[in-house]
């Protein structure tokens, strides 16, 4: 057994055992979503003890340097004093630029950060609604050709932070955020290594961004976006991805659609399937997943399947409320 000092209370944590189903089990409760060490809800502040390094795994440099990990991923060999992390230093304010309608469920909303901000495309931020309530959402800007963050926000029924994000936020809004967060982006390493990226609904988020850093960071190896929907109606973004094919002959869209009759220049079935079957061999391919969780677990197993090394494939499961912003 371990010892986890929280507070006044001092909990045993068992071989194997996390901080976060230690914590929990004592009846204390820790933020938490996906379980998973991706959304980072359950982050939490080490005030004594070592840290071990996977559960720092996806975090700044800046916020593991002072202690901070994910409680989830935390299974301790030495005791540790630990502390809920103190919301107001993680969070900063940003005003509404704009908020775009997508389709009929997603909506493209533009943020200006009160401060400079470094981040990476792909990666995910946190929008708070209020002090109790918030959600993690991807963002689909580029910090060299945008001056804005941009999320997409989906409607998600009975959604506490979308629903009022489609109701009531209104450009010219203040709102709070914390900063961005999150491994799914592009690494100028390799420029002639293929590029595959698939998506579902408000997925295509982050891939969006993905693929414009690696073309204007110069990539050269082929690039094949896949984005799907039940039905045409559920895609957007079409006009820009269509014109970014064409300035650049490399990079190769694909639109799915997964319910009835697939119309003249879109693919019958899912991301995955077409994928598939396009690409049935992905030896040296780097692979970006981001969508329904079903989505990010099937395309992982096959990406593998079919070649690409597991430190090549790249996935970003959206999760329900409190973690990354819903696909599905």
């Amino acid at each position: 057994m371990t010892a986890i000092r929280y507070q006044d209370r001092t909990f045993d944590c068992a071989p194997g055992q996390t901080v976060l189903d230690c914590l929990t089990a004592g009846g204390v409760a820790v933020p938490s979503s996906c379980r998973a060490g991706v959304c980072q809800s359950c982050l939490m502040r080490a005030e004594e003890g070592e840290v071990p390094a996977a559960a720092q795994a996806g975090l700044k440099p800046t916020l593991a340097a002072q202690g901070y990990f994910l409680a989830c991923s935390c299974r301790p060999q030495a005791p540790l004093t630990v502390a809920l992390p103190d919301a107001e230093r993680l969070r900063m304010a940003a005003e509404v630029v704009s908020i775009e309608p997508l389709n009929a469920d997603i909506v493209a909303v533009k943020l200006k950060p009160s401060q400079q901000m470094a981040y990476r495309a792909g990666q995910f931020i946190r929008l708070y609604k209020d002090p109790a309530q918030s959600r993690c959402y991807s963002l689909a800007s580029v910090p060299e050709l945008d001056d804005h963050l941009e999320i997409h926000v989906r409607a998600v029924p009975g959604g506490q932070v979308s629903g009022w994000v489609h109701r009531e936020l209104r450009a010219g809004d203040a709102v709070e955020i914390a900063d961005s967060s999150g491994l799914c982006f592009y690494v100028d390493d390799r420029p002639e290594q293929p590029l595959l990226l698939l998506g579902t609904g408000s997925g295509l988020a982050p891939l969006y961004g993905i693929v414009r850093d690696a073309l204007n960071q110069g990539h050269r190896g082929p690039v094949w976006l896949y984005h799907g929907s039940t039905g045409p109606q559920g895609l957007y973004r079409t006009g820009e991805l269509a014109a970014l094919a064409e300035r650049h002959p490399d990079f190769h869209y694909v639109r799915c659609v997964s319910e009835g009759e697939a119309p003249a220049g879109f693919r019958p079935g899912t991301p995955l399937d077409a994928a598939c079957a396009d690409h049935p061999v992905l030896d040296g391919w780097r692979v970006f997943l981001c969508g329904h969780p079903e989505l990010v677990r099937k395309g992982r197993m096959q990406a593998f399947l079919a070649g690409a090394s597991m430190a090549d494939i790249h996935a970003d499961p959206f999760v329900p409320s409190g973690g990354l912003a819903a696909a599905a």
